[in-house]
């Protein structure tokens, strides 16, 4: 059979039959088999009940494609199926799994010459089934063999070119995968400050903002998120009639790849303020029981909007997409710096090439970021290049008046605030570091340099 996968889950049971569609014979196993085995009846997928039966059935050289809970389940995949396993042997994970887990578990399995590649796979249930945004990396010498298979199961993007390409060596699919997952916080949280500042703050009902978001994903800001976002504010609760977002309990959770973005940042010296704002406001979200509390001492009610609601729309579609760019920005600024960190060697228009379809942030937009970084695939920050910096610039005073607004109504935008700091940040001359250098010198003799010489200097202030 040409390909194993270990664990059938939900995503594992997609990608099986995704591989079976493009022909290809799938042999399977999963340890507590608690699934309708009916679902691959007629179909070229056996399913074995030991590890030795799958690894037997498969050609030489074997891939097995693992798709387990990252973490410790991964370990414990590994070590059951690795005395299985002979030298040249292909294998595959699929899960979340943290980059640095994969870099080591490459060293290992490197010992016994088996081939070991972290892939990040996007796209849900879904995407794995008609086409998920495949980002392989690891063991280059895999690469050939694994890519047709690949790239026949990958999504297809308007041009017809297969969402799936090698990112690099080590642990960079996986690291690509964080960064993705992490732009998809940050997009989440973009819009869900806009969607909070425009229902409860203005009092736009579910149902019409089901049409704005409708009639936003027609333009600039055409999306898989904006596209859902629209579906779920239609969505009407079959109970009670009422709009079923509403009843849903406002605590988000995460699965970790949004904080472990952020802690990396600051590992490698990026900054992703708009991606820190998401996972923070998801863990205050997380405090519901305090947040009645505090509302009730601190005063919770939102006052009421009396300017022009349809100014207000137009101004928050502009001030999304400005945040949305910035937030993509600060992304692919934090590739680069991971890149020259850890020698993974990014090709960034392919990364944006690959995001275009099949996963949670496709959007128009990446066209453009790919022919940015086609253009100049050093470019330094995505606000650099003329298309992105006019579409930022002419949306600037949309943005503030939008930030602005929030403020008035005492409506929390983190994100959205976060991305204008950072712009803001971004295109200062001077920015008052000085006087931190200034007051570091003063307590700890930390020296500073100066403007109008060169040098290393310390002053005795008192």
């Amino acid at each position: 059979m040409n390909i194993g996968i270990l664990g059938l889950g939900v995503m594992g049971r997609s990608l099986a039959q995704n591989f079976e569609r493009n022909g290809y014979s799938v042999a399977g196993y999963d340890i507590h088999l608690r699934f309708d085995q009916s679902l691959f009846k007629d179909k070229h997928i056996q399913i074995f009940d030991s590890l030795d039966g799958l690894v037997a059935a498969l050609d030489k050289p074997r891939v097995i494609l693992m798709m387990v809970p990252a973490g410790k389940p991964v370990d414990k995949a590994i070590v059951s199926i690795r005395p299985h396993l002979e030298k040249g042997d292909i294998l595959i994970d699929g899960g979340n799994s943290f980059f640095v887990d994969t870099e080591r578990r490459l060293r290992n399995l490197g010992e016994d010459g088996i081939r070991f590649v972290g892939m990040g796979v996007s796209g849900g249930e879904q995407g794995a089934l008609w086409g998920p945004s495949l980002m392989p990396g690891g063991d280059a010498s895999a690469w050939e063999s694994i890519k047709p298979m690949l790239e026949s199961i990958s999504a297809k993007a308007e041009d017809g070119s297969p969402c799936v390409a090698w990112m690099g060596k080590g642990g960079a699919g996986h690291y690509v995968k964080m960064v993705h997952n992490g732009i998809e916080y940050g997009d989440m949280q973009l819009i869900a400050e806009i969607y909070d500042l425009l229902h409860r703050g203005t009092g736009i009902s579910n149902r019409e903002l089901a049409e704005i978001f409708a009639e936003w994903n027609e333009h600039d800001l055409q999306s898989y998120l904006i596209e859902i976002t629209s579906r779920i504010l239609w969505r009407l609760d079959e109970e009670t009639g009422e709009s079923l977002v509403d009843l849903i309990l406002d605590e988000a959770a995460q699965k970790g790849t949004g904080r472990w973005t952020s802690q990396n940042s600051l590992e490698v010296g990026a900054l992703v303020p708009t991606i820190y704002a998401a996972v923070e406001m998801r863990l205050m979200s997380s405090l519901k029981q305090e947040r009645i509390l505090a509302s009730q001492l601190l005063g919770g009610n939102t006052p009421k909007f009396s300017g022009n609601k349809e100014q207000l729309i137009n101004l928050a579609e502009k001030a999304l997409y400005a945040s949305k760019i910035t937030s993509y920005a600060q992304g692919f600024a934090l590739l680069r710096s991971a890149s020259k960190e850890y020698g993974f060697g990014f090709n960034y228009a392919d990364v944006a090439r690959i995001w275009r379809a099949g996963c949670i942030i496709r959007a128009s937009l990446l066209d453009d970021i790919a022919s940015a970084f086609d253009k100049e695939p050093e470019l330094p920050n995505l606000l650099l290049n003329d298309v992105f910096r006019t579409a930022v610039l002419d949306s600037q005073s949309a943005w503030r008046e939008v930030v602005k607004t929030a403020v008035d109504l005492g409506i929390p935008m983190m994100a959205t605030s976060a991305s204008l700091a950072y712009f803001d940040a971004y295109r200062s001359e001077r920015l008052p570091a000085n006087l931190i250098q200034a007051q570091r010198d003063f307590f700890g003799a930390h020296t500073y340099r100066r403007v109008d010489k060169d040098g290393v200097f310390h002053t005795k202030w008192e």
